[in-house]
């Protein structure tokens, strides 16, 4: 079962010292490794890498990183590590990404995306940890769904700052540039993050030794709710594919070329709508109950995959459908989490999230391989269908479980 709800006093504020910091670490760090990725695709082709050769990188990384989370739970259980793992984490990604621009071969790229990936997954649930611990029970929601939009709008602002500094400092320019929003990320967190010393009164001073006795204590409602998490994830494809449709669909109107930049600015516009969505969307979740509008905001992506098998393929509609896709994302990064810290015991709160995020990684990867394959042997109807379909189904697993008070 999940720990009571103690309701807290109404004028103390859910934006405290430690919400800011690390919701300013999520947008500088974003900032960062985003600006790199934007151009790593042109970079690799200019050191002569195949084109395989960013599959490889971004799968070994994920991989990686999907490890790391599950690790990066057991750690968090222990008040004590979560800031230092936090700040070693954030600067292992600015470190790593400033690499970049010192590397000769694809191999170099990817050892290093691949220690960077492995501290951006470690530090993620003592990261979620802290944040919880930062704010009353009942205002968990807007706490990440603030973090949610800073970490968003990192995502716009990286690209766009890439493309800006492109013509003047060149790739390897722009990858050095990135060491200055990523320490920033580090040293934000290490100023602003709340101490061990702050937050370990409230948390229960038994932490199993093992894992196994760590997953024991994890409540039978939260392994309900990770399974319509995981219903959900494993049709949620990553949002290039949308890009990629778009394009397809634009370009026997209007050519290659400007097909491909209309498709960038959809996806900018999807980021942008993500972020502005973000907070409501968690406050929203502290007022009416998160289960029911997580569920919904599952819809939301259900009625998106829709409309891509369905209506005409028009610049108007694909603005609406891009715009709901933010919408979806939103509602289910600033929720999912936040619903999770409510159904944690804080003994074990750390691996809870560390399995959450987990199980997100292996749904980002079965998506992917999933739709992309349906997309080239069948069509790309058949892989908005399947993603449909398990969208669908975790949004009724998320709705009928009980037990959460939300």
């Amino acid at each position: 079962m999940s720990e009571p709800i103690v309701p807290s006093s109404p004028s103390k504020r859910w934006l405290t010292r430690g919400v800011l910091g690390i919701g300013l670490a999520s947008l500088f760090s974003d900032w960062g490794h985003e600006a790199a990725t934007s151009i790593l695709p042109a970079f690799l082709a200019s050191l002569g890498a195949p084109a395989a050769a960013l599959g490889v990188i971004e799968g070994v990384s994920d991989g990686l990183s999907s490890f790391a989370k599950l690790a990066g739970g057991f750690i968090a259980d222990h008040p004590r590590w979560r800031r230092p793992t936090g700040i070693v984490g954030y600067f292992a990604t600015a470190i790593t990404t400033f690499g970049y621009a010192f590397a000769h071969s694809w191999p170099a790229i990817l050892i290093l995306r691949g220690f960077g990936w492995m501290g951006r997954g470690s530090r993620g649930p003592s990261r979620d940890t802290l944040l919880a611990d930062c704010v009353a029970p009942e205002q968990t929601g807007r706490a990440f769904g603030f973090e949610r939009a800073m970490d968003t709008l990192g995502a716009v602002l990286g690209p766009l700052c890439a493309t800006l500094l492109l013509g003047t400092l060149g790739a390897r320019g722009v990858m050095r540039w990135t060491l200055l929003p990523g320490l920033t990320a580090a040293l934000a967190f290490a100023l602003l993050a709340p101490s061990a010393k702050k937050v370990e009164g409230r948390h229960e001073s038994g932490v199993p030794a093992t894992i196994t006795a760590r997953f024991a204590q994890l409540p039978k409602i939260y392994w309900r709710y990770l399974a319509g998490v995981f219903a959900h994830g494993i049709g949620d494809f990553a949002p290039t594919l949308l890009i990629l449709r778009a394009s397809q669909i634009l370009t026997p109107r209007v050519g290659a070329g400007r097909a491909a930049a209309i498709s960038v600015g959809l996806y900018t516009f999807h980021n942008l709508i993500d972020a502005a969505a973000s907070y409501p969307a968690g406050a929203l979740g502290d007022r009416i109950g998160k289960r029911g509008l997580l569920a919904l905001g599952y819809i939301v992506g259900v009625i998106t995959y829709a409309g891509f098998i369905f209506e005409p393929p028009t610049i108007p509609i694909l603005v609406v459908l891009f715009g709901l896709a933010g919408i979806h994302d939103a509602f289910q990064q600033s929720l999912e989490k936040s619903l999770a810290a409510e159904l944690l015991p804080r003994g074990v709160r750390g691996t809870g999230f560390g399995v959450l995020a987990t199980a997100n990684g292996i749904g980002d990867f079965v998506s992917s391989v999933a739709v992309g394959s349906l997309w080239s042997l069948v069509s790309p109807a058949a892989g908005f269908l399947y993603a449909g379909i398990f969208a669908s189904l975790g949004a009724i697993l998320i709705y009928s479980s009980r037990g959460s008070g939300s």
